[in-house]
């Protein structure tokens, strides 16, 4: 489907409020797989909503740290692609016309940030942090983290035994990953920023969905408030999803659409 009526959105919104939202078909690109079961290398081909629960960790620790580190191992050597690159152009773009941007994103490879994206909300957590599952701990919810000790890490995947679990620096407990699991909420944790989504949604102009299969809670919460106020609403993605009637595809991947936007837009 043509990209035109995305551009005249965008060009058309220089003085509100430019929404993105991402998901994992943004960083297939560079490697890291998508959820979807029918993507080589998808997540969701094994029972993820099972692994990433807070409720699994508690009931077995080592095999919820094992689990993560073997998908987390991936990041490490990821680098942002033309998509990542292309939304920090935008915001760029948008910016310096005197508009608002504010790109939110499922994912938590942190690639947007290198890409030079910064008004960011990583909705989900981020993979480079972890933090404390003792509540009341200043290292756990609802603001508490730690950056990654990977030496630590390291040390028990060659040895994966409660005695070298990854321990709270403060109270020893065992440390989590610092990513919203299936069995928790939005409101968890200050660094979700849930209410900053929420009221961009009210007050977005445009809302770009790219990447994005509409599985999870806050694409469903953004949909419905993008459409009560009226915003123009655009799906990016190489399968024309239909999440509602009044949701525009633009049939491209992330990659390639992305780009071609901003040398519509006269932003590259």
């Amino acid at each position: 489907m043509s990209i035109d009526p995305l551009t005249s959105a965008c060009a058309m919104a220089s003085s509100g409020l430019l929404l993105v939202v991402t998901g994992a078909g943004v960083s297939l690109a560079s490697g890291i797989p998508t959820f979807r079961g029918a993507d080589p290398g998808a997540v969701w081909s094994v029972d993820v909503t099972e692994l990433g629960t807070v409720d699994y960790f508690r009931r077995d620790p080592i095999g919820s740290w094992q689990w993560y580190l073997r998908r987390f191992g991936s990041l490490h050597a990821a680098r942002p692609n033309p998509a990542h690159f292309a939304l920090a152009t935008l915001e760029r773009w948008q910016v310096a016309r005197g508009g608002e941007f504010l790109l939110v994103t499922q994912n938590v490879d942190g690639l947007h940030e290198q890409a030079g994206s910064r008004e960011l909300v990583q909705v989900h957590g981020r993979a480079d942090r972890v933090r404390c599952s003792q509540f009341g701990c200043r290292y756990a919810q609802p603001k508490g983290w730690l950056p990654r000790d990977r030496e630590r890490e390291e040390a028990f995947l060659r040895e994966p035994t409660a005695a070298n679990l990854p321990r709270c620096p403060a109270c020893d407990a065992p440390l989590r990953q610092h990513v919203l699991w299936f069995d928790e909420y939005y409101t968890g944790h200050r660094d979700y920023e849930i209410d900053r989504v929420l009221q961009a949604a009210k007050r977005a102009a445009v809302v770009l969905f790219v990447g994005t299969s509409f599985a999870v809670g806050v694409t469903e919460m953004i949909l419905e408030r993008g459409l009560s106020r009226g915003a123009k609403l655009f799906a990016l993605d190489p399968v024309a999803r239909d999440p509602h009637p009044s949701v525009v595809p633009v049939v491209a991947t992330a990659e390639d659409g992305l780009p071609a936007l901003c040398r519509a837009l006269g932003a590259d």
